[in-house]
């Protein structure tokens, strides 16, 4: 990212993500237990509606910028003037710095995800995807390890409250981002945003989510210059052959010192089995 470059105004209007409430156990005794926050938040850009989310509402602006930039709906950050979340209307406000919108941009069609949200703009075909095809690095056996060692801190809410996927940008030894939210795609839209924000490039890092590894999430690696992506759930066949065309690996069900890897070819297994 060019130093001159105008970075967009925003909003910092974060919610509280956990909430105490009433509640019985199983022998009827009353108790308060901590949920996740959930809320609509609406995304429009120059004043048209673009999809409304439900977040856990901590880190709306990033998540927007993330959203509008995995979307592929725009270039380069400087061509967005504001992002301002009002939760009184549950709405995130994008102004564009030309005041055009979306105007090329068929708002009506959607894809349905294997998760949550209300469908993905196909603004991405796959030539444009093939452009973001990564190069694949050596890695570690003993680094996946380190990965999951470094990121067991950081799901609090999970920990507080469940009901919740977390994911983690893995670079230079340590976790540089993690976000927790109701689904994985907002999850890692906000850290694509904070990626952006702060001109973290994807190259030599690990990504780690809490969700499966569908064609969608390997899709938002690849925009995002990430080669690996590791998850404690499993992954579709989708997902894995187009993370093979791609050039990234997946480590699924990855926990502890045990997981499966797919496209495999560039891990160093360096530790052998007692």
């Amino acid at each position: 990212m060019s130093k001159a470059m105008l970075l967009p105004e925003l909003t910092d209007h974060g919610v509280m993500s956990i909430h105490k409430i009433d509640a019985r156990n199983q022998f009827g005794l009353s108790n308060q237990v901590n949920v996740a926050g959930e809320l609509p938040l609406t995304v429009e850009v120059d004043g048209v509606v673009l999809v409304t989310l439900m977040t856990l509402g901590t880190q709306p602006e990033k998540l927007v910028l993330g959203y509008l930039r995995n979307q592929t709906l725009f270039d380069s950050l400087d061509q967005i003037k504001s992002v301002s979340v009002d939760w009184g209307k549950n709405l995130a406000s994008v102004v564009t710095l030309n005041g055009d919108g979306l105007k090329d941009v068929d708002l009506n069609n959607r894809t349905v995800t294997t998760g949550c949200g209300q469908g993905t703009v196909l603004s991405c075909t796959l030539d444009k995807l093939y452009d973001h095809r990564v190069v694949k690095a050596p890695i570690r056996q003993s680094d996946i390890y380190r990965v999951l060692g470094s990121i067991q801190s950081f799901n609090r809410a999970y920990r507080a409250a469940g009901s919740v996927h977390g994911c983690g940008l893995y670079k230079d030894g340590q976790v540089v981002a993690f976000i927790e939210d109701v689904g994985r795609h907002n999850a890692m839209d906000t850290i694509a945003g904070e990626m952006w924000l702060e001109d973290i490039k994807g190259e030599n890092s690990f990504f780690y989510t809490t969700g499966r590894l569908t064609s969608e999430i390997v899709m938002k690696a690849a925009l995002m210059g990430i080669s690996v992506l590791i998850s404690r759930n499993g992954t579709t066949h989708m997902g894995q052959e187009l993370a093979e065309e791609l050039g990234i690996t997946l480590i699924s069900r990855a926990k502890s010192r045990q997981f499966i890897a797919f496209n495999a070819e560039n891990i160093i297994f360096d530790e052998k089995p007692e």
